[in-house]
């Protein structure tokens, strides 16, 4: 019924997006109908970028500046420039989400997605959104200027909004960012345009070192993330650096939040001193919705409104998702804070990224995307890579051999839980109207007939336990059970963090009884956004199978029941770590520190630092399959190169304590002193499937730092990872090429990267399964040398 009544609102809803829609008289930028638009300078199409931007912003009075720096930036009907909402989302699908979309097809989850480990499904998911978000565009339910990916590391498992990340780690934060982005901004052989066109523009957000958004009191509108230098440069900063310098976003959205005292948004080192300068932004730079008035009016940071904008302006800041800057930026210039040339760069950067959208390239209908209108979205491809998405993030936690379930055997399913059943609750958050629904109580029955269904709560918080017995009762007269716990948004979501990590209310009453009362094997799946502490099942021997299906997108029900049965073996592994509940009561969320210390009884953060015993490890994650993981080559040594024309005296004396010495173990040599320049290991991991079905495996390729060298190294580290389908009885071969001074350089304590000489050990496969290992020394080389071709191996 469910299923069927979203395909009804799917059948009205899209005609709507047909209608003519009431329009400005300006409905595009540079009408060509228009004699006295078309022959502005902006409007030609045939000089270059910034020419055009700068001309259109020498033509706007300060007062219509102003109301360009907003998100709702006002037409200006004399220059035949439209209305323009810059503010869209895509956080998993095109989102109803911000004020300039009212249409949604949503995928899976980022942190149910990310679990695939997957960079090309990351990529085509992106191309997918881009392509509804250009449609949505042409039929006025869109703009162009989506503001996403989340790309937060999910440094505290309390976090609400760790469900919008990809994890805890930033190399697959990075990753994730930089194939998500390219997929929503590269035109392709669509559009046919050189690489300086944008099919949507992108926004990475927030930075930095958000993650705090309601804990016990404190909030995000107050908070002070106090993060050392070595941490930022490790932790914080990567997906940020990676999104600019290799994703080539067009936007970054500074956070409500302050770093070591100073709001993101208003400080001049972190926007245009490293965003900007370092980084080389080619975009804008946009505020968190009311970053501004949250500064002046909340933190109380500034003295007046004018200050404030004119520390943001002056900071860097472009665009404001807000209205301070149309309201009291007029009045900072006439009194003096800021110049008038700052507010014309800041337009000058926004107009930039429209040019290159094609915004002002006159009617959209016959430029390239043009075409792209209804049928588009929701298209069969796109729910087919919504399925496919779903079903590779699933993650197998625990099976002692009842999974997968068999159809000819189970004649009937007991089916429990408060989301055994859930629609809107498996698209997380920014979501809106699916294309349809399948729940996973849906799913299940299209393998078992005769189902049983009982809620066992009324809800995920689960205050009574009036339903218990019911669900029971089910559960006793059924060949197996599936129960499906967990989470919603009014358990974890923007603006609310968790305070605990176990089951929400009753819930795990719920499971021990009906586990209890099951006449067959029962499988808890556990519907989430981050981990729980599950460790009670470990106790209940008849739960034979453990599943964390994230939020899985309207296509949940059908992955589930195809990972269940059988066909679709799981591969995906989990994108943090499983703490146990006496984590969170030991460490407080505001800690920003990511090392842990043991003076403070503080235990760090994540698998690279945490050095309690987790319930399940970061890149956990079983099969149905067996799989094997060996290397087939890899150095033995690796020669290190100072750069060419560096006096061994000047390095001693500039950046080291003494002089490098070419036989000692542990030194750690600035990377600015080294070489770097193709300096890459290559190392090729066989996988072998010996198990009896087909599948995938996640090879997941961690690093060991020397023990000693560089104060606050982690424990270990994911330095490269690749999926790769491996045929029953068939050895597959996975080549990797990992950079030896982004991947394995360590931060010392003042935020410089030292690559340390001595023996490194590889680890190739997670704790939960069979792992190969590898050694490698780095030796530095007697003399200086130019660029190694890829790197210099000595067998």
């Amino acid at each position: 019924m469910i299923k069927k009544k979203n395909q009804l609102l799917l059948a009205i809803l899209l005609p709507l997006l047909l209608l003519p829609l009431s329009q400005p008289a300006a409905y595009h930028a540079c009408d060509i109908t228009n004699p006295k638009t078309t022959q502005f300078p902006f409007c030609n199409t045939s000089l270059p970028y910034h020419v055009r931007a700068t001309d259109l912003v020498s033509r706007l009075t300060l007062q219509e500046k102003t109301e360009q720096l907003i998100n709702s930036a006002a037409g200006i009907p004399r220059l035949g420039l439209p209305d323009y909402e810059w503010w869209s989302e895509a956080l998993h699908g095109v989102s109803n989400r911000g004020l300039g979309v009212h249409f949604q097809d949503p995928i899976p989850a980022v942190i149910h997605s990310a679990a695939s480990f997957n960079v090309s499904l990351w990529y085509k998911m992106g191309e997918a959104v881009s392509t509804e978000g250009r449609a949505m565009y042409n039929l006025g339910q869109a703009g162009l200027t989506f503001w996403s990916p989340n790309v937060n590391v999910f440094r505290d498992p309390r976090w609400g909004r760790g469900q919008e990340t990809p994890g805890e780690d930033p190399m697959v934060v990075s990753l994730y960012a930089v194939n998500y982005v390219k997929g929503l901004q590269e035109v392709g052989k669509e559009g046919n345009f050189d690489a300086d066109r944008l099919k949507v523009s992108s926004c990475c957000k927030h930075y930095t070192a958000y993650d705090v958004d309601s804990w016990k009191g404190i909030d995000r509108f107050h908070f002070d993330a106090m993060a050392t230098l070595q941490d930022l440069e490790d932790t914080y900063q990567p997906p940020f650096k990676s999104c600019v310098e290799e994703g080539h976003v067009s936007s970054v959205m500074c956070s409500y939040n302050r770093v070591n005292g100073v709001p993101t948004c208003a400080d001049p080192e972190l926007l245009k001193g490293v965003i900007r300068d370092k980084w080389g932004l080619d975009g804008y730079i946009v505020s968190d919705c009311d970053s501004v008035m949250v500064y002046h009016e909340k933190m109380h940071y500034t003295e007046t409104p004018e200050d404030a904008v004119a520390l943001a302006l002056k900071a860097g800041l472009n665009k404001n998702c807000g209205f301070y800057l149309s309201n009291y930026t007029k009045n900072a210039v006439e009194l003096g804070k800021v110049e008038e040339s700052v507010v014309d760069q800041a337009l000058v950067y926004n107009y930039l990224v429209l040019m290159r959208l094609g915004f002002f390239d006159g009617d959209p209908a016959i430029l390239p995307f043009g075409k792209l209108g209804a049928s588009y979205v929701c298209s069969d491809d796109h729910q087919l890579l919504a399925l496919d998405a779903a079903k590779q993030g699933i993650v197998l936690l625990h099976n002692n051999g009842v999974l997968p379930l068999s159809p000819n055997t189970t004649k009937t399913l007991a089916v429990i839980g408060p989301n055994a059943n859930a629609t809107d609750a498996m698209l997380s958050s920014y979501a809106g109207v699916p294309c349809q629904y399948t729940s996973p109580l849906q799913g299940l029955q299209k393998y078992v007939s005769a189902v049983s269904y009982e809620k066992g709560c009324a809800n995920v918080s689960c205050s009574d336990d009036t339903l218990i017995d019911g669900a029971a009762g089910i559960s006793a007269m059924a060949d197996a059970t599936v129960l499906v716990v967990g989470h919603d948004q009014s358990i974890e979501a923007e603006d609310l963090d968790r305070v605990s990590l176990t089951l929400p209310g009753l819930q795990e009453k719920l499971v021990m009884e009906v586990a209890m009362a099951a006449k067959g094997t029962v499988i808890l799946i556990v519907m989430s956004g981050g981990p729980l502490d599950i460790s009670f099942e470990k106790n209940v021997s008849k739960i034979g199978g453990i599943l964390w299906i994230g939020y899985p997108g309207q296509a949940g029900g059908d992955a589930i029941s195809q990972v269940i049965f059988g066909d679709y073996n799981p591969g995906g592994r989990s994108p943090f770590t499983w703490y146990p509940q006496e984590y969170v009561d030991q460490v407080a969320m505001t800690d920003m520190n990511m090392r842990p210390n043991t003076t403070a009884n503080f235990p760090g953060r994540t698998y690279r630092f945490y050095t309690g015993k987790p319930l399940y490890q970061f890149g956990h994650g079983l099969s149905y399959s067996t799989f094997y993981r060996f290397i087939k080559s890899g150095p033995t040594t690796v020669l290190v190169y100072l750069l060419p024309k560096m006096e061994r005296t000047n390095i001693a004396y500039s950046k080291y304590p003494t002089m490098p010495n070419l036989n000692t173990d542990n030194q750690a040599i600035d990377i600015s002193a080294i070489n770097c320049k193709n300096l890459s290991i290559d190392i090729v991991i066989g996988v072998k499937n010996a198990g009896e079905t087909d599948g995938t495996n996640v090879v997941l390729a961690f690093w060991k730092p020397p023990r000693s060298g560089v104060r606050g190294a982690p424990r270990m580290e994911l330095v490269g990872f690749e999926r790769v389908e491996v045929k029953r009885g068939k050895t597959e071969m996975v080549g990797m090429r990992l950079d030896v001074c982004r991947r394995m350089s360590n931060v010392d304590e003042q935020g410089k990267r030292k690559l340390v000489m001595g023996l490194h050990t590889f680890v190739v496969g997670s704790s939960s399964e069979q792992q190969a290992r590898h050694h490698v020394s780095f030796r530095l080389a007697e003399t200086e040398s130019q660029a190694p071709q890829r790197a210099m191996h000595v067998a």
